[in-house]
């Protein structure tokens, strides 16, 4: 089970690329869709500080801890949390819930149709996260209570100086770039769940060389705990993207036979995801989005960290490794 915080402080910009594939939003410059940064990513920060320690002094020590890393270690994410609330971090709504500004509606399922409850048609969704505290609330305490919010960053895009490798000047030809980078709020900060910690420090994070500071704080909050230890039944949300089929297909659900049928789905257009481990970049493929919703035809009783591994996509290991649609059980108006 998930026992730490990952907590990701970006010191000034972070680099948000979505350069899994070819993408509208790539074909007119806009590569800084994709943020904040897969649960992959911080999985490979861990290994390499693992390995530039054994190359100091503690090879030994590195090794042991190598082999459990690479048998045990798993990591979810991306979430966010103010910096001074970091337990209590957000996570994405669920689409059966539509929060705006001028009102509120949440989708139930009548007579196997999917119908909003208070029938406000073209009601946009003004917020996208809420508190992993106000987990379950109904979607008009949940806009009162202030537990709803936008994303905490924006895109900026500027000129950028590539650098020769051998001087610190600007090359002649192609001597400037379009970076599109991330500013985050001063006051937050990016939260990924880890079963292990992470040495404090200043790192390399997110490409082009920004650095942000890490630190890890041990799980306290009993409403997450609780959340995470709680069996799926019939309903549930997706708080992370979710990669189901082989490494070659991308489907809505998992394939496995096992696997209880699915009935209905509430979700959006899928997400490019592609992450690189070891060195190797990964097939390119497509997620379902966070916040997606799926009704069962029967109950799996289990958390998601007892689902089996065999339902989960592999790239060398299990995806569930790195947090692949985790989920939290969530009530559908019109499900038993």
């Amino acid at each position: 089970m998930f026992k730490y915080l990952i907590i990701i402080n970006p010191l000034g910009l972070m680099y948000g690329s979505a350069g899994a594939f070819l993408s509208p939003e790539n074909l007119v410059g806009r590569s800084g869709a994709k943020f904040p940064p897969e649960a992959a990513t911080v999985s490979g920060l861990i290994f390499s500080i693992n390995q530039a320690t054994k190359k100091i002094n503690q090879k030994e020590l590195s090794d042991k801890l190598s082999k459990e890393l690479s048998e045990n270690l798993s990591v979810a994410g991306p979430f966010w949390a103010n910096i001074k609330d970091k337990q209590n971090f957000y996570v994405p709504i669920p689409w059966n819930k539509i929060i705006a500004k001028k009102a509120v509606d949440e989708w139930q399922l009548k007579d196997g149709q999917w119908q909003l409850e208070n029938k406000t048609e073209k009601l946009e969704p003004d917020y996208r996260w809420q508190t992993i505290n106000s987990w379950g609330i109904a979607p008009k305490a949940l806009s009162s209570n202030q537990s709803v919010a936008k994303n905490p960053w924006e895109y900026i895009s500027f000129l950028h100086p590539k650098i020769k490798h051998s001087e610190r000047s600007v090359e002649q030809k192609d001597g400037l770039f379009l970076e599109n980078s991330v500013q985050m709020s001063d006051d937050t900060c990016l939260v990924y769940l880890s079963t292990h910690p992470i040495e404090p420090g200043w790192y390399r994070f997110g490409g082009e060389n920004h650095i942000v500071e890490i630190e890890y704080k041990e799980i306290t909050n009993k409403t997450l705990l609780n959340l995470l230890n709680q069996p799926i039944q019939r309903t549930f949300a997706l708080i992370t993207p979710a990669i189901w089929g082989s490494n070659r297909l991308s489907y809505r659900h998992p394939q496995h036979q096992t696997f209880p049928q699915t009935i209905e789905m509430l979700t959006d257009k899928p997400v490019p995801y592609r992450f690189r481990a070891k060195g190797n970049l990964g097939r390119g493929r497509y997620a379902v989005p966070a916040g997606s919703v799926y009704v069962l035809a029967e109950p799996i009783n289990k958390p998601w960290w007892e689902w089996d591994e065999a339902w989960f996509p592999k790239e060398g290991y299990s995806l569930k490794r790195v947090g692949c649609g985790l989920c939290l059980p969530t009530e559908i108006k019109g499900v038993a």
